[in-house]
């Protein structure tokens, strides 16, 4: 979905920038890249400092920069619905009716950044992008600090080691996804959606996944 924006909103001073939080490096998100045939600029973030940087805790996710490096937008779910919660484990498959407000949702955010794009709707004033951008605790950065020392040891063939920086990451910061689902592909591939996944979304209870974005 971001080709099709970025192809129509490319001579109007916009730019796509998609990283990828991917611990294991290039090599792993390349058939994704590949897969969407992008022309716009695609990261990798081995360490995961952009979810650092911006207080991110799950993808996806977007935050809006005007062409000054203003934030306009502060984190926020970036398409995606929570509709995925009900899904038929055993046939990976949605209702239609899902599907189908899956995609609404996704083609009102994608309309929202054409807009913004175009005639600046959307947009924040600076207070109140300033108020709704993420509030990163001592606690949250000590969490990211384990994460990455979890992954360099873990490239280090420590596992062990690594593994109990990873777990204390996620004890830390129980928010971030984005740890704890890096953490178990770092262990085992797959295990990122596997049945640990769906236990620990049950226990959202009434708490979104994908928190809507609030246009």
């Amino acid at each position: 979905m971001w080709q099709a924006l970025y192809d129509e909103l490319k001579d109007k001073n916009f730019m796509v920038v998609a990283v990828a939080e991917e611990s294991r490096g290039g090599e792993h998100a390349r058939q994704w890249i590949e897969q969407a045939k992008a022309a716009y600029w695609c990261l990798i973030d081995p360490d995961h400092r952009v979810a650092d940087l911006y207080g991110m805790v799950n993808v996806p996710q977007s935050v809006w920069i005007d062409e000054s490096g203003r934030i306009v937008r502060p984190p926020e779910t970036a398409g995606s619905t929570d509709h995925f919660r009900r899904m038929d484990l055993s046939t990976r498959t949605l209702p239609p009716e899902d599907q189908a407000a899956r995609a609404a949702a996704r083609a009102a955010y994608l309309d929202a950044v054409k807009q913004w794009a175009v005639s600046g709707r959307y947009a924040l004033e600076p207070k109140t992008a300033a108020a709704k951008l993420p509030h990163i605790t001592p606690q949250i950065a000590e969490a990211h600090a384990h994460f990455r020392l979890g992954v360099w040891l873990r490239r280090h063939g420590k596992e062990q080691e690594a593994d109990r920086h990873l777990a204390e990451a996620s004890r830390l910061h129980p928010d971030s996804w984005n740890m704890w689902r890096q953490a178990a592909d770092l262990v085992a591939v797959g295990n990122a959606s596997g049945p640990a996944f769906w236990e620990r979304v049950k226990a959202l209870g009434d708490r979104p996944y994908y928190p809507p974005p609030e246009l």
